[in-house]
């Protein structure tokens, strides 16, 4: 009998690791959208205007 204890946890890195980078590419083409969606909600609850930006993630209240 082999131990392949070593076998499973290198598999669990590799998983990990993937879903890392694509969960970072994600948040980066995306990050500013979502920034965006937070600043609107943000500006609603202060009772003030929401003023987009030129580009995603650029917006602000006033």
């Amino acid at each position: 009998m082999k131990n392949e204890k070593g076998q499973a946890l290198v598999e669990y890195i590799l998983i990990i690791a993937l879903m890392s980078v694509i969960v970072i590419t994600v948040i980066n083409t995306f990050g500013g959208y979502i920034k965006d969606s937070i600043t609107k909600t943000s500006c609603n609850i202060a009772g003030q205007d929401y003023v987009e930006g030129e580009e995603a993630g650029e917006g602000y209240c006033e």
